[in-house]
């Protein structure tokens, strides 16, 4: 990949005289595109900005979409826009880098939305064919004014006015800023306070923006409709993603490096049905799965052991999918595997039960842990004289986390850990209602080297995942159709290997 990023090198360049130039803005064909038709998600924006004026009446919000990040050298990372922005824009995969959507409050109430971005530069000028992070020679098309405009319905202005618009008017006092997303915008947005003669200290302006990045983050936590089908979008991707993987697993055990096939494998998936993967998928394969974040997938999959697969689809909306089975790698369980998975879905089950409106989110986890404690109990796993009770009491107790030390839940949407700045007891100990996605995801752990556990469980680690909308009268498990219980999961694989045409999983 080439890329000039960077302050050029004295080894390489482009050609600057004029000739050059008049011969690279010649003999291209005129662009007659209509505008880009409204998008369906630009009502759904509109009606997110239209909350978020009136909880900020009379101040001006900054909410960047982000710049690349660099990933080695010259190179970045492939640029995703901040969720806040995509969020309240509409601008989606489709988002370029270092874009800007200004609230700006107006005379009479409310705000004008307006979406600052570096339009394509014509043809016959330099950063045409020259700029490696805007031109058109070197990231291809990008939308124009009118392109934006049209399809998701905001005033747009080019980035390069940005600054003297966030310093008109006696709003400049009153600016707010997601500060995470862009720091160096942050840092215009605190200059432009100064000046205008802000009442707040420093430490209270990083709070005001903490106050409006929290509120941006939590007004997600209840999908409305349109946003609940593009969950089911990327879950059925995802779907289709595990599938593919059950194909495959004795071309992972023949090829070597097996957990990067299963991985390059879900990617592929990811890349055609949507945007990507939502996060870094994990492929942990026998004693692998008892890392709970092994991203490196550098191991092999072996006949006779689990194959545990967290992983999820992010659609071109940026709804993502996190979804969790563990495969046994040749079709069947052995009796230790499958007990033990068999306690896992017991405890998944438990905690489906309780969501429901009305429940806290961490009555979740109390349920799950719940039977992962008793389990471990009648196992004869925890300590000596240490009873069930004493185990779940949350201040004293504590003994079986030794085998399930993460969370049951958490919220789902456009990013894979969802409204993660709400403070606790908006989160943790807030009430379920109709319209929030969250993950069920109990586990089991036994590490290969840990000496309490019976030998014969040891290098088992089994993780059921799924993703589950609250209903007005309890819960639909949106990822039903993969299944779960030990005894369904081998009929699948059995099913998809069939399918697939080859020898398959045994």
């Amino acid at each position: 990949m080439t890329s000039e990023n960077q302050p050029k090198a004295g080894h390489r360049g482009t050609p600057t005289n004029n000739a050059f130039r008049d011969f690279m803005a010649s003999g291209w064909a005129t662009d007659d595109r209509p505008p880009t038709p409204r998008a369906e998600v630009a009502d759904h924006a509109a009606r997110r900005r239209a909350a978020v004026s009136r909880r900020f009446a009379g101040e001006r919000l900054v909410i960047p979409a982000g710049g690349l990040k660099v990933r080695s050298n010259d190179t970045d990372y492939t640029f995703r826009p901040h969720t806040a922005f995509a969020h309240l824009s509409g601008f989606g995969a489709d988002a370029d880098p270092d874009g800007v959507l200004v609230l700006d409050p107006v005379a009479g109430g409310g705000h004008q939305a307006v979406l600052y971005f570096r339009p394509p530069a014509p043809r016959d000028t330099e950063e045409f064919y020259s700029d490696s992070r805007y031109g058109e020679f070197w990231v291809g098309a990008r939308p124009t004014v009118a392109d934006v405009e049209s399809q998701l319905g905001l005033i747009v202005r080019h980035i390069d006015s940005l600054a003297g618009d966030l310093a008109k008017d006696e709003a400049a006092a009153r600016l707010r800023v997601v500060r995470a997303a862009d720091p160096e915008l942050a840092l215009l947005v605190d200059a432009t306070r100064t000046q205008a003669g802000s009442s707040l200290s420093a430490e209270e302006q990083e709070e005001a923006d903490g106050e409006l990045a929290r509120h941006l983050s939590g007004m997600r936590i209840v999908k409305d409709d349109w946003e609940v089908s593009e969950m089911r979008k990327a879950i059925a991707a995802t779907h289709e993603g595990f599938e593919a993987i059950i194909a495959t697993l004795p071309e992972a055990v023949r090829k070597g490096r097996g957990e990067r096939w299963v991985e390059g494998i879900f990617g592929l998936y990811a890349r055609h049905e949507g945007n990507g993967v939502g996060y870094e998928s994990i492929c942990a394969s026998g004693d692998h799965a008892n890392t709970i974040h092994w991203t490196k997938n550098t191991g092999e999959v072996r006949e006779g052991d689990l194959i545990l697969v967290d992983a999820g689809i992010e659609i071109d909306s940026l709804f993502t999918a996190d979804i969790t089975r563990t495969l046994p790698v040749t079709g069947r369980f052995t009796d230790v595997q499958r007990k033990i998975y068999d306690a896992v879905h017991e405890a998944q089950q438990a905690g489906m039960a309780a969501v429901k409106p009305g429940n806290k989110f961490s009555d979740i986890h109390a349920a799950a842990n719940e039977v992962i404690a008793r389990r471990l109990h009648e196992w004869g796993l925890l300590p000596e004289g240490v009873t069930l009770e004493q185990t779940l009491d949350p201040e004293r107790g504590g003994w079986h986390r030794r085998w399930m030390v993460h969370g049951t839940s958490h919220h789902l949407g456009m990013d894979v850990h969802d409204c993660q700045l709400l403070l606790r007891q908006e989160y943790m100990d807030g009430e379920l209602k109709p319209g929030m996605i969250l993950t069920v995801e109990p586990g089991l752990y036994f590490k290969a080297d840990d000496l309490l556990a019976p030998e014969e469980f040891r290098g088992i680690g089994v993780r059921i995942e799924d993703d589950v909308l609250v209903t007005e009268d309890g819960c639909e498990n949106l990822s039903a159709a993969m299944p779960r219980g030990s005894h369904e999961v081998e009929e699948w694989i059995a099913r998809v290997s069939a399918a697939a045409g080859g020898d398959g999983p045994r």
